[in-house]
């Protein structure tokens, strides 16, 4: 695993976008700070830009300093999720614009993904995840369920084996109004 961290941070630094196995699915990622990579896997994933994407973070700590509005609740639900929960949040702060909604929320997710968790605590960033699948095509279950030539248009494909999704379907989504209240999206 050291090595498949090692390239991918390689790749993340440059400003590419790398395949990825996720507490989820399959996901393409770069450099959340990163306009340019940002656009960059928009035009792999053939994506509207205008469309956000979510981010990864591997701790409460790193959520605070990428979203201004994270409510009470927003902690106990991140402490008591069994499965993956993505939080929809107001004031998103020190990421790429491409990647907010016109209401300048973000998505973001606290991974317990070791191979995620590990890889965004060497970028010192929070990681873009989306699916990975071309816009509008199903998302991907496994690897093998990855369309070639998504693969062959990304930077970076971490190894394989490292799949250890338990879950194999998209995460949770809760959606935060600035005054506190929610709605479930997913």
């Amino acid at each position: 695993m050291e090595n498949e961290i090692k390239n991918s941070l390689e790749i993340l630094l440059r400003g590419g976008v790398i395949l990825y196995p996720t507490d989820t699915i399959w996901g393409l990622g770069c450099d959340a700070t990163n306009e340019e990579a940002c656009r960059k896997l928009s035009l792999i994933k053939k994506r509207d830009p205008s469309k956000p994407m979510l981010i990864l973070v591997n701790s409460v700590a790193m959520l605070e300093r990428y979203s201004s509005g994270v409510p009470e609740i927003a902690y106990d639900l991140i402490e008591a999720a069994v499965s993956p929960l993505t939080l929809v949040l107001p004031g998103a702060r020190n990421i790429a614009n491409s990647l907010l909604s016109d209401d300048g929320s973000i998505g973001i997710r606290v991974v317990k993904h070791d191979f995620c968790a590990r890889l965004i605590h060497s970028l010192r960033r929070p990681l873009v995840s989306t699916s990975a699948n071309f816009s509008g095509k199903p998302a991907p279950v496994s690897f093998s369920d990855i369309e070639k030539k998504l693969i062959e248009n990304v930077d970076f494909v971490v190894d394989r084996d490292l799949e250890t999704s338990e879950t194999a379907k998209p995460s949770d989504i809760i959606k935060f109004n600035t005054d506190g209240s929610f709605k479930i999206i997913r």
